[in-house]
């Protein structure tokens, strides 16, 4: 089974402009995301899809190639479909590497690349909630699952409801998991969800994969163990680095 990774990497980030060039303990984010992937056994190539031709340059001074796309994308999987059209790729599968999680873990790509066996339309991956705090942040999107891991809906709530037991306590009575946002498509499934327009559930939850639930497809959720620090604003890259110390 092929696999292309695709890292979506937008210079004009409304929190973090020049996100991807910032430079973290010596080497840019974006240099951090491509090495961490070139890691990644499963992968057949890697290609950065980029608007900004100062990502394109940086590109080749770090020996990765780059697709210029349009834009005015909405979303990261609007990107990696043109970047794949584009790249004249044959991959069977498209996994959609975060540009902004500069330390992510080799072993999380090739987990997810793992689930694409040619039946998966679509996967990602989801770690387990440890804490009520975890579970009460509207940030972190929480997963509920059919009996083969496959999402059935994501929400910023926490959901399902636990009756009789104090909101405090519902983790210790339900196994509830939280979203990591690294996707897998299958190549004929992401054509198609790049067409769909925007869904009511998108809308009021701000998640894309509830358009594509919404649709009828089928997301696989592959659990992980690494967790995922993804840097939104200037001040991340300090708690991040922090962490990794």
């Amino acid at each position: 089974m092929s696999i292309i990774g695709i890292i979506p990497a937008r210079y004009a980030s409304t929190r973090f402009p020049g996100k991807p060039l910032v430079m973290i303990d010596g080497k840019t984010m974006l240099q951090r995301v491509v090495e961490q992937s070139k890691k990644a056994s499963l992968l057949t190539e890697i290609v950065v899809a980029t608007d900004d031709t100062r990502i394109e340059t940086h590109c080749k001074e770090i020996g990765v190639k780059c697709i210029i796309t349009s834009a005015n994308h909405p979303s990261g999987s609007d990107r990696c479909q043109e970047a794949y059209k584009l790249s004249g790729s044959k991959a069977n599968y498209i996994i959609n590497i975060q540009g902004d999680e500069p330390f992510l873990h080799p072993e999380q790509i090739n987990s997810l690349a793992k689930a694409c066996d040619g039946a998966t339309e679509l996967a990602t991956q989801m770690i387990k909630c440890s804490n009520y705090e975890m579970l009460a942040d509207t940030g972190e999107v929480k997963i509920v699952l059919n009996e083969t891991n496959e999402a059935l809906f994501f929400s910023r709530s926490i959901i399902p409801f636990v009756k009789n037991e104090k909101t405090e306590n519902w983790h210790l009575k339900h196994s509830y998991y939280r979203h990591v946002g690294m996707y897998a498509y299958r190549s004929d499934i992401l054509e198609k969800i790049s067409k769909l327009p925007v869904s009511s559930l998108e809308k009021a939850e701000s998640l894309e994969q509830l358009r594509w639930l919404q649709n009828g497809f089928k997301i696989k959720c592959v659990e992980t163990s690494y967790e995922s620090h993804c840097i939104d604003t200037p001040e991340d890259i300090e708690k991040v680095l922090k962490l990794m110390k």
